[in-house]
């Protein structure tokens, strides 16, 4: 098994990169100022499914695909950045009375927990982070190593949720008492359309 030192210096890695500015997080904060803490928490919770596939890839040996295959990283980048420019047609056109804070009535935790896996698992770049990132905290001599990187993976996960689920709450507080004006209720949808065209430029953008 893996050591405890080991563990709780990946953990203490792990809580960093979550806390670091990226597409996973800021989709998180854009979601929970919009619809309410709760909508956060349900993406987030997307999100870490989508870093169970992650993780799975990487003990199989799928994430390697992504790293070699040309055509399989640009049609899984492209998938995404299709779902964000429709995400973000969504909120450019979204009416400020559709589009209201601090409930979930207008959409449910079924559909913004699946928004949150289609989002993580078509950004291929998180399959090739965890190749890179995950193995460098594997011992041979532990036992199983995709053993190793399931767990490892499942730590990852348990941080993410930490950090990503304070950042839904305190987004969702915050969007609650600004979606309580119809005029700043606009502004955030242009705000959030805004940045899922920049993710979905960022993401067709990226290189392997």
């Amino acid at each position: 098994m893996i050591s405890f030192e080991i563990i709780l210096t990946f953990f203490a890695a792990a809580i960093l990169l979550a806390l670091a500015p990226g597409p996973d997080n800021i989709f998180v904060l854009t979601q929970s100022t919009l619809r309410g803490r709760w909508a956060g928490v349900a993406v987030t919770m997307g999100l870490c499914t989508g870093l169970v596939f992650h993780s799975s890839a990487v003990a199989l040996g799928v994430a390697a695909i992504f790293q070699t295959s040309v055509l399989a990283f640009s049609a899984l980048k492209f998938a995404g950045a299709g779902y964000l420019i429709y995400l973000a047609w969504q909120a450019f056109r979204a009416s400020a009375q559709k589009f209201s804070g601090g409930s979930m009535e207008t959409m449910s935790f079924k559909k913004l927990y699946g928004r949150g896996i289609i989002m993580n698992i078509t950004n291929p770049k998180v399959s090739i982070f965890f190749l890179a990132f995950l193995p460098q905290f594997v011992v041979p001599s532990a036992g199983s190593i995709p053993l190793q990187i399931l767990m490892l993976g499942g730590i990852f996960i348990f941080a993410t949720l930490i950090v990503f689920g304070s950042i839904a709450m305190v987004a969702g507080y915050l969007g609650e008492r600004m979606n309580q004006s119809p005029g700043m209720q606009k502004i955030l949808n242009r705000v959030a359309g805004t940045v899922f065209l920049g993710l979905a430029l960022k993401l067709v953008t990226t290189r392997q």
